[in-house]
């Protein structure tokens, strides 16, 4: 039987408390162990900066960046990402401030109507 005041990564090694992660801000600090939709945020955000960090700045990504990002990562739901002109509507359709580059948070604009439209949700 498991011991539940121990963390998951502790049970079968040492046999030490879990101790939580308490900080005074609502977002706590990284666990020891991530539950499912927590280590898809940080496979998204690792990804985002793996890509972005490729020409420069890991803040954003490069239209170029975006593609190899695409290509890769997405390639059963965006459709020909190859195709520069699936590409630049993608970047038009994402690039809030026109700046050429994709923030993070415009970025997940496409996580999110991708995921929508993975789920039968409406857009």
């Amino acid at each position: 039987m498991e011991n539940p005041g121990l963390c998951r990564s502790q049970r079968y090694r040492r046999r030490q408390p879990c101790q939580p992660a308490v900080t005074t801000a609502w977002l706590s600090t990284p666990l020891p162990f991530h539950h499912t939709m927590e280590s898809a945020i940080n496979t998204l955000v690792t990804q985002f900066k793996t890509f972005a960090g490729n020409d420069g700045s890991s803040d954003t990504l490069s239209k170029e960046e975006l593609r190899n990002l695409v290509v890769s990562q997405l390639p059963n739901f965006v459709k020909n990402g190859n195709d520069p002109g699936v590409i630049d509507q993608l970047m038009a359709s994402l690039d809030e401030n026109n700046d050429g580059e994709l923030t993070f948070l415009e970025f997940w604009q496409l996580i999110g109507k991708l995921a929508s439209k993975q789920g039968g949700f409406s857009q």
